[in-house]
């Protein structure tokens, strides 16, 4: 630990004297009007020159993590990078307690650490603690948890975690860059994805788009999985739709009164018909995936069963694919998720100095709290107040900031799939609050139920290049639901007294002849 200590003193030292900036005079608990300026980097340690180490001052911190249990190995990483903020920028008169909340009566942890008298608290990491800290600590006490969960924080509990509003509101503001209008929404039938399913309908209407569809499957159920992607590509009505076709050209290339050149363009497109099971364009341009990367590959390989993929359709996902499987999908390729902002080099360098390894991101996040405490402490402003700046802050995971009811507003990267297992950057996450970062704020939590797609009846002859001799009077086509699960009604061709061939609507009295099986209609050949 000596070694470590000394590591961080220096490289501390050296940053510190590196970023320090002014900043503006007065806070305000609101963002309305308020004046906005650049954030200040706490990766520097930007605060008062407490930073030397010889400010006298007395103030504590009470840290509130996992240590023990089932759950240790994350509390341990966000440790990791307290340690790491407090040997590295912390004054002499710093006092940090750690409590922990792996095992035993969480309320009776949490007055021990009150008891402590603690002007900040980091943690705790769960909902149901961050619940219990929020019910029984003083309002003006402010603690920093790592739970996402809306519902366990304010009342002075604040969040640092990524927030689910964010990483929604991310990626649907790329979708709307590139034009997206209406999209399909694909989630895992839990609290998290019902709640994000909610974001992105809500939120949608902010950028103009409309959300068509949504289907929700059992994580990690196969068959759960294979009938939402059924569902959602439109798979029976598009592969009636296929099979009608093929019919069409099938019965009428058998028909005679056909020249050669009628007969080979028909013969091409029945081979070409016979390599694919769908037919129809898509009634929207776009797929949102709200589950995880394991999940996301399997609904995307059966959607690519059902004829849809990044080929012909736009994949969007969230912060939830990042470090999985999916990134080495060469298949998922061109496809892009939001993410948090690579973990900066300054604090990478730092921890690999003092450990040799790579931070995680709960590591990263760690460290920004404990700095975030500290600054907060050693400002010439009320905790609370200093927190609670609109200008907001640059950490390790790029930038943020509180709101007063203890969400936190989180810049956030878009990146693309390429298979290789890393992604390139399509867009990189804003420096800065002096524009506003998102557009929505504050959205109640709602659970919409699964959706299921509106679309026109698919047509197969507005696919089919026939001869206009034989169409006669267009026949209208027609679905009888206009869904996903809707049956197609049949077409039906009758003989004319010409020994030409006339396609008709099901409103028309056919002769009657034999159906055509598919295994038939692929397996035609016309010769001459």
């Amino acid at each position: 630990m000596h070694i470590i200590t000394k590591i961080f003193c220096c490289l501390g030292l050296c940053y510190a004297l590196i970023g320090c900036s002014g900043r503006e005079s007065t806070q305000t608990r609101t963002y309305q009007d308020a004046q906005i300026y650049p954030p200040l980097s706490l990766q520097y340690g930007t605060f008062n020159l407490g930073l030397y180490g010889t400010s006298q001052e007395t103030h504590r911190i009470a840290v509130l993590l996992p240590t023990s249990g089932p759950r240790a190995s994350i509390g341990k990483s966000i440790r990791i990078g307290i340690e790491a903020a407090v040997l590295g920028f912390a004054p002499n008169g710093l006092q940090v307690n750690f409590y922990d909340t792996g095992d035993g009566d969480i309320v009776q942890i949490i007055r021990r650490a009150l008891a402590s008298r603690p002007e900040i608290i980091i943690g705790p990491v769960f909902a149901e603690n961050a619940k219990m800290l929020r019910d029984n600590k003083p309002e003006n006490i402010p603690a920093l948890s790592f739970t996402s969960d809306t519902l366990a924080i304010g009342r002075g509990v604040f969040s640092m975690a990524l927030m689910p509003q964010n990483s929604i509101e991310s990626i649907l503001q790329e979708m709307s860059a590139n034009s997206v209008k209406r999209f399909v929404t694909i989630a895992p039938d839990n609290t998290s994805g019902q709640i994000m399913a909610g974001l992105a309908k809500t939120i949608s209407d902010t950028y103009n788009m409309d959300n068509v569809g949504l289907f929700y499957y059992t994580e990690r159920n196969t068959d759960s999985i294979k009938n939402a992607a059924m569902s959602a590509s439109l798979y029976r009505a598009r592969n009636e739709a296929c099979l009608a076709a093929k019919e069409i050209l099938a019965e009428t290339i058998t028909r005679e009164a056909l020249s050669v050149s009628e007969k080979n363009s028909l013969t091409t497109q029945l081979e070409n018909l016979n390599r694919t099971d769908t037919l129809g364009e898509l009634p929207y341009d776009a797929i949102l995936f709200l589950g995880g990367g394991e999940d996301t590959k399997s609904v995307a390989s059966f959607l690519r069963y059902y004829g849809i993929g990044t080929d012909n359709t736009k994949f969007y996902g969230t912060p939830l694919w990042q470090d999985t499987k999916i990134l080495s999908d060469i298949t998922m390729s061109g496809a892009m998720f939001a993410a948090l902002p690579d973990v900066s080099e300054e604090f990478s360098m730092i921890h690999e100095a003092a450990t040799a390894q790579t931070p995680s991101r709960m590591t990263a996040l760690g460290y920004d709290s404990a700095l975030f405490a500290i600054s907060a402490l050693y400002s010439n402003k009320q905790p609370l107040d200093y927190m609670l700046s609109p200008s907001g802050y640059t950490g390790t995971n790029g930038l943020f900031r509180l709101r007063p009811y203890g969400q936190n507003e989180r810049a956030m990267q878009i990146v693309k799939i390429n298979g290789t297992g890393k992604t390139s950057i399509v867009r990189n996450a804003k420096k800065s609050f002096v524009k506003p970062v998102y557009l929505t704020n504050d959205i109640s939590l709602d659970t919409p139920p699964a959706k299921t797609i509106k679309f026109e009846p698919i047509n197969p002859l507005d696919y089919l290049e026939l001869p206009e001799r034989l169409r006669g009077t267009t026949p209208s086509w027609s679905s009888s639901t206009g869904t996903d699960s809707g049956t197609l009604s049949p077409v039906t061709f009758v003989p004319n007294t010409e020994n030409e061939v006339t396609i008709t609507a099901e409103n028309y009295q056919p002769l009657s002849h034999e159906p055509i099986s598919r295994t038939y209609i692929e397996s035609t050949e016309v010769t001459e």
